[in-house]
């Protein structure tokens, strides 16, 4: 019984995440979570407050409009309502230092640092780090026996740097 009690108290990305919503994953429930600050005002979002959203393209935002007017679904929200789920959280507050709003991918082996650690770093200075190369990209950072990615950033025109430029970004 005591579990049951403290699943109720999920968080609210735990929750978007565990509707199963098509292309809605982990990352993008926290991002939406984030975002919204509610389900309800998630549900209620139209296509072009959801597009707004980090990270979520036309395909996902489709895919959320769909899940939230089909009567099944709105349904089960509202058990989960009554049965006391987390509906709501405070909206994070956007990311403030010398990389906010910069967007970075990792490739290769870093001389000085695991990813984990460079990660941890771009997002302690207000960056963001994801696994794929796009036109959204502002920098890759690049190791050794890099791959791809580096091929992927040069065919894009993404600003390529080392560690050590990734630390002057960082001011450290």
């Amino acid at each position: 019984m005591d579990e049951i009690e403290n699943s109720k108290q999920a968080e609210l990305a735990r929750v978007i995440f565990a509707l199963g919503i098509r292309f809605v994953g982990e990352r993008t429930g926290q991002l939406l979570a984030d975002h919204f600050g509610s389900l309800d005002k998630l549900a209620k979002a139209s296509e072009e407050e959801l597009l707004e959203a980090e990270e979520v393209g036309p395909r996902v935002a489709e895919a959320i409009q769909e899940f939230f007017h089909e009567k099944r679904n709105r349904a089960v929200i509202e058990k989960l309502r009554q049965a006391g789920l987390q509906f709501e959280q405070e909206r994070a507050r956007k990311a403030e230092g010398k990389l906010a709003g910069k967007q970075f991918v990792l490739t290769g082996t870093l001389p000085n640092y695991s990813r984990d650690q460079a990660k941890q770093m771009i997002e302690e200075a207000g960056g963001r780090v994801t696994g794929s190369v796009s036109k959204k990209t502002d920098y890759v950072v690049v190791g050794a026996d890099a791959g791809s990615k580096l091929e992927k950033a040069r065919a894009l025109g993404v600003k390529t740097v080392e560690e050590a430029e990734l630390l002057r970004l960082l001011g450290r």
